[in-house]
């Protein structure tokens, strides 16, 4: 085993830069990418453990009953690979696949990429207790930064992990672009398993992202607390309502924060008005039809190998080879 000592996390400079750009940009909007701060973190974690937030269980289903299989299908010809996976949080789901590689004694080594420096520690630490034969590097930074720094480790063949659906973080083209990026930096035959938030009854999304014990919410507002404490804000996060909306024409779940008053809000030597009711889009999470995935594969690059689903057909990972 060995880790990376090397933290190459996003800079304030880089979160005061795209902070600003966004309030002032029309409409406002953050950066969802920014939640994930260390009390962001345990949030999320709530989140994903709520009644309501659908998603984690289905993925955990697919990988805790589909995992050889999904292994077999990256093994290929049982050459040596990296396993890459961008945005791994606390590796609850992506163990199960971990296992299962391990138990079929291949040649592969783990490269878990996130932009929180506490995930990565929290890898690091708790990883080799968990999974002692497991030989892993820990990259923090940027998933593009990372992903390229992971290419040029080894030329073995890339398999690239981006699960939980945080492909649907960003709107169709957002995702083409982010999708061809990936592609780019890969090479003939590497593989990209995506994880997809499949359309489904209407209701049954917002109740996900507007839930009743207010966890959402509070994961939104902590974005502010960060801002005031990173940045020098004065946001008063009593002043902002949370409020959630799922548009089943285009499959868009949006979450934004609702001004309650008319107010002014600094960020160091800049100043923001907020009309009463105006809004900032915090987020993103858009949903997908198997012909709409399909359709992101090969504007970017990709073929679909194979699809893996949870009983219920709420989510997919999409199993994608360089085309």
């Amino acid at each position: 085993m060995m880790i990376s000592t090397e933290k190459t996390a996003i800079t304030n400079t880089e979160f005061l830069h795209e902070t600003l750009e966004g309030l002032n940009a029309e409409p406002k909007r953050m950066y969802s990418k920014y939640f994930y701060d260390e009390a962001g973190d345990v949030i999320f974690q709530q989140i994903m453990d709520m009644e309501e937030y659908y998603l984690t269980n289905a993925e955990m289903e697919i990988m805790k009953h589909q995992a050889n299989e999904i292994a077999d299908s990256v093994s290929g010809d049982d050459s040596a690979f990296d396993l890459i996976e961008l945005g791994a949080g606390d590796a609850t789901k992506s163990i199960h696949l971990l296992k299962a590689l391990i138990d079929k004694k291949l040649d592969f080594k783990y490269f878990p990429i996130d932009i929180s420096a506490h995930v990565i520690s929290e890898l690091e630490l708790n990883l080799p207790a968990k999974l002692p034969a497991l030989n892993f590097e820990g990259l923090n930074g940027d998933y593009f930064k990372m992903l390229k720094k992971a290419t040029e480790l080894s030329d073995r063949k890339k398999v690239v992990l981006f699960m939980g659906a945080n492909i649907g973080n960003m709107d169709i083209d957002e995702a083409q672009t982010f999708c061809a990026g990936l592609k780019h930096l890969l090479s003939p035959n590497d593989i990209l398993i995506i994880g997809f938030d499949l359309k489904k009854n209407p209701k049954k999304i917002l109740d996900a992202y507007s839930d009743k014990a207010g966890i959402t919410r509070a994961f939104n507002l902590n974005l502010l607390t960060r801002i005031n404490r990173e940045l020098d804000g004065n946001f008063n996060t009593n002043a902002f309502e949370h409020y959630a909306s799922y548009n089943p024409e285009n499959g868009a779940c949006k979450s934004y924060l609702i001004s309650l008053q008319n107010q002014k809000v600094t960020i160091g030597n800049a100043d923001f008005h907020f009309e009463k009711d105006e809004y900032i889009l915090m987020e993103i999470s858009q949903k997908y039809s198997k012909q709409e995935i399909e359709e992101l594969a090969n504007a970017s690059g990709f073929k679909v190998v194979q699809y893996f689903s949870d009983q219920q057909h709420y989510f997919v990972d999409a199993v994608w080879k360089v085309a």
